[in-house]
């Protein structure tokens, strides 16, 4: 296998919507430069990037993969990520190790919700983005639609660089708005193009096209804008390059047209990423730092020539391979069979059998180049977000924070005796997927599996079963309830205990009152004159802290309080650590008697999307379930509703919503805070909270 410099490296993240077509056209780009011996289709799950059992049986992408083909002379890495929201954070971490992004938008519906977000997470990464507008085959469709929605959402900086011959099912060529020529593409389906003459239809608006290529690439170009005055445009040796600075520098987010079912657009397109996308070499590395702790920010250029640094950005749980990183090497080159240190762990770790992926099957190659991204199995310290270099020259790659789950269930499994597997098995699904939580109930003694959705938790059972063999039983999803106060206490917490020997004596005074909604937990020692030594203070903390996690009215984590401890008295020979964080519970315990304890529940921004028709019917669900609409916008031929509701009334939302929407409609819904939780529903969940706290009782007993 050949082995590429970073010059010679384009690493894209093909990223957009759910079903925009994204798999579709990495198999069509894929088949073009030779990879295969026929074109991958979603519907037959023949496709090289969709190679889960979950993705093919769900025709959906549920995680980054990677493959690469060659196109003149140039390795293009493409990076196949999900747009389903609850999986939307995988797309991310992906797009964190690309100079460049393909977002891919529908031409019947135009911008979509997962649309913005990824340009959001170009714009974190500063990455230059182009739009592909795809589907134009299908009735309806609209590319100058397309355009305007993309024009209305994200401004004029998104620039039609090709028009599309042809509509709908006669859709079959493209005319380059830059160079000023037409492509058909062959009806065979293989993707190549030949020159043809841009039609005569199409002639004034090829010509008006290029003309506003021109006058942006001179907006931001001081020389280009002085030519352009002096001559009235810009040739074409200079506009090249001036657009594809333009593109890097995020001044223009360029427009092509595609139709990945009939594979129209491939040859194109990658002719585009090579020559206007960037390379790795003089593009922004992850912000880094000197040491592990993040306390001095360091500089890597992407460059062969400089000390090895590594980041692994994704891990995934393979039964049969084990555990496979995938990793970009930012410096230097990384050869097989090499022995790095991992920098975060201080451990040496040996890169056996060092690979480039392609889809499920992994090419080996004897060494990387910088900018390129590789994949290695059974490495034993090394998980996602870790760096591997130099020890002598060390540099560390920030890692992502990823946001809370949004849902919980309670897990069981199906057999007896399989709560070990259960345990394992999903302990290396967790080092593939940062926005999972795992974890046991300490008063319930259930287990506890958390993500950002129900179709989320779904795909971890079904991978539960296929991968690792252990079937379990979903029961309903648990709201995360919080406690907290609205009052004022001020109490005591005396421990006292005699039983021969040492005794124990604790005892300590403290104040207890609300915080504002967010700020967590706050403890501020007033100790003066020795009242309570030093030593015994931090045990009085850790105590109010344990019981507040074990909660109040209903078991929930207490948030959003702060303790002030100003007095007490100990004993020469009883006092302990532990005499005093028992004394700190109990003061804890008292206080939440007086300090008026209530409970509190999420909210979330919930952004229904759906057509028209089913606006009014919609909203008066929303309310229905005491969400408060926010308002509503127009997007091409979708209504958008924003409202705000309990996180407990959207746990049924998705199957209501399609069948109100005939499967037309779809939704995100992300954390916004927390609010009290009405009394009468307070009632109901602290009685219920009771009830399972007497059963486990019982049970014990």
């Amino acid at each position: 296998m050949k082995v590429f410099g970073g010059a010679n490296i384009r690493n894209v993240a093909v990223a957009g919507h759910g079903s925009s077509g994204k798999t579709s056209l990495v198999a069509g780009c894929l088949y073009l430069g030779g990879v295969g011996n026929r074109l991958g289709r979603v519907d037959d799950g023949t496709t090289l990037t969709d190679f889960d059992p979950e993705e093919i049986e769900r025709k959906i992408s549920i995680s980054s993969a990677i493959a690469f083909s060659e196109w003149n002379k140039t390795k293009i890495n493409f990076l196949d990520t999900p747009g389903k929201g609850v999986f939307i954070q995988d797309t991310r971490g992906s797009m964190r190790v690309c100079e460049s992004a393909l977002v891919l938008v529908d031409a019947v519906a135009g911008v979509e919700v997962q649309t913005e977000k990824v340009l959001k997470f170009s714009e974190e990464f500063s990455l230059p983005a182009a739009f592909v507008v795809n589907k134009l085959d299908r009735e309806n469709a609209s590319f100058d639609r397309a355009v305007a929605s993309l024009q209305e959402n994200f401004g004029r900086t998104a620039l039609p660089i090709q028009l599309p011959v042809g509509a709908e099912k006669s859709f079959r060529g493209i005319v380059d708005l830059i160079e000023l020529k037409a492509y058909e593409f062959e009806p065979n389906g293989d993707g190549k193009s030949k020159p043809v003459a841009i039609p005569a239809a199409l002639q004034d608006a090829a010509a008006k096209g290029h003309e506003a290529i021109v006058e942006m690439v001179a907006e931001g170009n001081d020389q280009l804008m002085e030519e352009f005055f002096d001559k009235g445009t810009i040739p074409l040796e200079d506009l090249v390059p001036g657009l594809r600075q333009a593109i890097a520098e995020r001044k223009i987010h360029p427009i092509v047209a595609y139709s990945a079912l009939l594979n129209v657009g491939p040859q194109t397109l990658v002719d585009f990423i090579v020559n206007y996308l960037p390379s790795p070499v003089g593009s922004k590395t992850i912000p880094s730092t000197t040491t592990a702790q993040g306390d001095s920010a360091a500089e890597r250029s992407i460059s062969a020539e400089g000390p090895l640094s590594v980041f692994v950005f994704k891990t995934l749980a393979d039964p049969f391979a084990g555990r496979l990183s995938f990793l970009k090497v930012f410096s230097g080159v990384l050869k097989t069979d090499a022995t790095v240190m991992n920098l975060n762990r201080g451990t040496a770790e040996r890169l056996a059998h060092l690979a480039i992926p392609q889809g499920k099957t992994p090419v080996e190659v004897p060494e990387l180049h910088a900018g390129d991204i590789g994949v290695v199995a059974k490495l034993k310290d090394t998980v996602t977000g870790d760096t591997l270099g130099d020890k002598d020259h060390p540099v560390f790659y920030q890692k992502l924070g990823y946001p809370e789950p949004l849902i919980t269930f309670a897990i069981e499994p199906k057999s007896r005796g399989d709560e070990d597997k259960i345990s394992s098995a999903l302990h290396r699904l967790l080092e593939e997927d940062p926005t999972l939580r795992f974890g046991r109930d300490q008063q319930t003694h259930e287990m506890l599996l958390s993500g950002m959705g129900q179709l989320h938790i779904e795909t971890i059972v079904a991978r539960l079963k296929k991968r690792f063999g252990v079937e379990v039983t979903l029961k309903p999803p648990k709201v995360p309830y919080r406690e907290t106060i609205r009052g004022r206490a001020d109490v005591q917490g005396r421990h006292k205990k005699q039983s021969g020997g040492h005794g124990q004596y604790g005892d300590c005074k403290i104040k207890m009152e609300p915080l504002p909604r967010g700020d967590q937990f706050e403890f501020v020692n007033e100790i003066f004159g020795g009242a309570i030594p030093k030593n015994f203070i931090p045990a009085v903390e850790k105590g109010i802290l344990e019981s507040a996690a074990r909660g109040y009215l209903a078991g929930y984590p207490v948030v959003d309080f702060r303790v002030i401890l100003y007095d007490g008295s100990y004993h020469d020979v009883d006092s302990s650590e532990m005499a005093f964080k028992i004394a700190g519970s109990l003061a804890f315990k008292k206080a939440m008697e007086l300090a008026n304890p209530v409970l509190l529940e999420p909210i979330m921004n919930v952004e229904v999307y759906a057509p028209d028709a089913y606006a009014g019917d919609l909203m008066g669900d929303l309310n229905s379930r005491r969400g408060r609409v926010q308002g509503m916008d127009s997007k091409a031929a979708m209504q958008v509703i924003k409202a705000q509701v309990p996180m407990s009334e959207m746990l049924s939302y998705a199957p209501t919503l399609t069948s109100m929407t005939q499967g037309r409609g779809d939704y995100t819904m992300e954390f916004s805070h927390y609010e009290v939780v009405p009394s009468q529903i307070a009632e109901k969940i602290v009685a219920q909270a009771k009830a399972v706290k007497a059963g486990v009782a019982e049970a014990e007993s």
